[in-house]
């Protein structure tokens, strides 16, 4: 199994942590106790979930220049029209997906084309689902302007649970769609704002697979 370079770290304090309480506990208790069991097999379980947390999954794309996949893994929780007040300041169609603990926290460019507009926002940490999580909580805002000059905008949402988003792009990048842009650790969510002709091709509670689940088609 391929692991994602941000999770390295946080493995090893993860095993070095587990360790360390697993000694602890034997060291204190006597000897046939069944806690310092029952702790091993949490701390087992504990470190499997991190390991599938930063995997890093093999999947075959096929990339087009009018349909817009899904930027990550999880479940369609909003559609729906609103006013995108930072960049297009107007009517959208917007796109929410939820990513669990459980998902692959990689996220993907979701259409081929020129990074047209960047923006880090510090900000709160409401529980991903809810609606003033996209405007306050801690974000990225990205705009990608495809090769027919279409601009799509997208949204990295910490969490709860999340506290660190990384990007891999920045204003005037060419990026190609289904390839990785960045990644959100630990519970999250991202918003993709089409255009209002854009045809949907998902339904709420559908579950989206990063760089291969069709959200849209383009005009």
């Amino acid at each position: 199994m391929k692991l994602h370079r941000e999770g390295y770290t946080i493995m090893a304090v993860t095993a070095i942590v587990l360790i360390l309480i697993n000694l602890g506990i034997r060291f204190l208790l006597p000897e046939g106790y069944w806690i310092p069991r029952i702790v091993l097999v949490a701390s087992i379980f504990v470190f499997l979930l991190v390991v599938q947390f930063f995997r890093v999954p093999k999947r075959t794309v096929h990339k087009s220049d009018r349909q817009i996949v899904a930027p990550c893994d999880g479940k369609v929780v909003v559609i729906e029209e609103i006013v995108e007040n930072e960049y297009f300041k107007g009517p959208r169609r917007q796109i929410s997906i939820f990513m669990s603990p459980l998902n692959v926290h990689i996220n993907w460019n979701p259409i081929s084309g020129v990074i047209q507009y960047f923006k880090y926002h510090p900000g709160l940490y409401l529980v991903a689902w809810h609606p003033k999580s996209s405007t306050d909580n801690e974000r990225t805002t990205i705009v990608i302007r495809t090769i027919e000059g279409v601009d799509i905008l997208f949204r990295q949402i910490a969490g709860a649970a999340a506290r660190r988003i990384r990007w891999y792009v920045k204003e005037g990048d060419k990026v190609e769609q289904s390839t990785e842009m960045g990644f959100i650790k630990f519970g999250s969510r991202v918003d993709i704002f089409l255009p209002l002709d854009a045809e949907i091709k998902v339904n709420l509670q559908d579950k989206t697979v990063g760089s291969i689940t069709v959200l849209a088609e383009l005009k």
